[in-house]
């Protein structure tokens, strides 16, 4: 390998972002691939874009050969500090309180439920009562 066992930071790692100077981390090593942009086989906007993060997902993502995994020893420059590396969170969407949009009680809700229809059937009866008897 031919780093020096040097221990970088995430911001350290991230300055390197251009073609002129680009470094990778991957699997918690750091690769200086500049050199590779050219040559690597997906063109060197796959290997940009992975700059300035841990980009093991999309190493392994795309399925590298073992020669692939093999060239990679040429372009190792170090470690990186895992410490800086920002922790990956799940998603987790809030909890939403149950929805009573006019504040209700539920009791009185269900009470109307019940004598709403009751008076309207009560009411149709009165009407027929009415009807019939004049």
């Amino acid at each position: 390998m031919g780093g020096d066992g040097k221990v970088f930071t995430l911001a350290q790692v991230s300055e390197h972002n251009s073609p002129q100077d680009c470094w990778l981390i991957i699997n918690g090593k750091v690769y200086d691939v500049t050199k590779f942009l050219e040559d690597h086989p997906g063109g060197d906007e796959v290997l940009l874009s992975a700059t300035g993060k841990d980009a093991t997902d999309d190493f392994e993502d795309v399925g590298h050969s073992d020669s692939a995994r093999d060239m990679m020893d040429q372009y190792y420059v170090g470690e990186i500090d895992v410490s800086t590396i920002p922790k990956k969170t799940k998603y987790k969407p809030p909890k939403q309180p149950h929805y009573n949009q006019d504040k209700t009680s539920e009791f009185i809700i269900k009470l109307l439920q019940f004598l709403v229809p009751l008076a309207i059937l009560g009411l149709a009866v009165g009407i027929r009562i009415y009807t019939k008897s004049s």
